[in-house]
C-alpha cells in the first residue's frame, strides 16, 4: 500500500485546523511532519489536496475535500476494527466536533468530561466556530458533527434536537424594565440594543423586532457573548439572547437580570447536526448520545430552578 493511516490522520488534522502548525500540536508532531505526509499523499494521488497560504495556513481543494471524506471513513473503520480488542460494548475511535462559539463554554467542556469518564477510548476534539464556519466544515468533512442552533445550516444535513429555548431579555440590574416580571419587544425597542457581531445572529434578533414592526436603535455588535453581557451589565443597552449561562454576573462582577418576553416569538433549538451523505461512526454516535442525556438533565435542573 502506498498510503498509510498515519498520512491520512495527519492530512485530516490539517483539514480540521486549516493550519499545519495547529494540526501538529494536536497530534504532538512537528509541522514539517504534517507537511511531508500531505506531500506524500499528493504524490500518490497526482493532485494537490490543499492550497498553501502564507505562514502555515492551508485550505482544501475540491479534490482534497473528496479525498479526505473517503480518508475519514477509512480511519474510522480502522479505529472500530481496533476496538474489537476491547470489551464488546466499548466505544473506540475519534470524533471531531464543531460547536457554535457562544454555546461552546456552556456545554462543550462538560460533554468532554462526561465522554472521558464514560467512554475513555474515544478521542474527542471540539472547535469553536461561527455559524457560517460550522456549515462549511460540515460540508467539507472537517468535522463529524456540529453543536449549534437552527441557524444557517447547509442543505443535506440531518439534525437531532437537544433542547428548545425561548428568547429572553437581558438587562442591567438597575434598569427600569426589571421592575416588572416580564417585558415586551416594544418596551425593549425604546432602548439601545447590544448585538452579537455574528451576521446570522444579529440579523435573526433584528428579525424578531421586524415581526412586530419595530426598529430599535443598535448600540453596536460585540465579538463575544461575554462582551455583549458585560456591555449590558454596565448600562450601555439591552439584549435578547437564547443561551443562558448559569451565572447572573458579567466578567467584571456587575449583575445581570433576565426577563421573559411577552410577545409570541419563534423558539430556538439547540441541536446536533451532521452531513447526511456521510455515515456516522460509533464514536460520533456515542458523543451524540451523551449530549442528549446531558441536555435532558439540564432541562430538568432548569425547570426545577424556575419552579423555585
Amino acid at each position: 500500500m502506498r498510503l498509510t493511516l498515519r498520512q491520512m490522520r495527519y492530512a485530516l488534522a490539517a483539514g480540521r485546523h486549516e493550519n499545519l502548525t495547529l494540526a501538529g500540536n494536536e497530534l504532538n508532531v512537528s509541522q514539517p511532519s504534517i507537511s511531508v505526509a500531505i506531500t506524500q499523499i499528493e504524490d500518490v494521488m497526482g493532485q494537490p489536496l490543499f492550497v498553501r497560504q502564507r505562514g502555515a495556513g492551508v485550505s482544501l481543494t475540491p479534490f482534497g475535500r473528496a479525498v479526505l471524506t473517503r480518508a475519514a471513513r477509512i480511519v474510522a473503520e480502522m479505529e472500530e476494527l481496533e476496538g474489537l480488542a476491547f470489551d464488546e460494548d466499548a466505544l473506540v475511535g475519534e470524533v471531531n466536533v464543531g460547536c457554535f462559539e457562544d454555546l461552546a463554554p456552556y456545554c462543550a467542556p462538560a460533554l468532554l468530561h462526561r465522554l472521558k469518564e464514560r467512554h475513555p477510548h474515544i478521542r474527542a476534539t471540539v472547535r469553536e466556530e461561527s455559524f457560517h464556519a460550522l456549515g462549511r466544515r460540515l460540508v467539507e468533512g472537517a468535522i463529524d458533527i456540529a453543536l449549534t442552533y437552527n441557524i444557517a445550516l447547509p442543505p443535506d444535513v440531518e439534525v437531532e434536537v437537544l433542547r428548545t429555548l425561548e428568547p429572553y431579555a437581558l438587562l442591567p440590574a438597575d434598569h427600569p424594565l426589571t421592575r416588572g416580571k416580564s417585558v415586551s419587544l416594544a418596551e425593549l425597542a425604546r432602548y439601545s440594543l447590544v448585538l452579537s457581531d455574528q451576521e446570522d445572529s444579529w440579523k435573526y434578533i433584528l428579525s424578531l423586532f421586524q415581526l412586530h414592526d419595530l426598529s430599535p436603535s443598535v448600540l453596536g455588535k460585540m465579538r463575544s457573548f461575554e462582551m455583549q453581557r458585560s456591555m449590558v451589565a454596565n448600562g450601555f443597552g439591552v439584549a435578547i439572547a437564547y443561551t443562558s449561562p448559569f451565572g447572573d454576573y458579567a466578567y467584571d462582577g456587575k449583575p445581570l437580570v433576565h426577563r421573559p418576553i411577552t410577545d409570541r416569538l419563534p423558539l430556538q433549538q439547540v441541536l446536533v447536526a451532521y452531513d447526511a451523505r456521510r455515515p456516522l461512526s460509533r464514536a460520533a454516535r456515542g458523543f451524540i448520545s451523551e449530549a442528549q442525556e446531558w441536555f435532558s438533565a439540564r432541562c430538568q435542573v432548569d425547570e426545577f430552578e424556575t419552579r423555585r
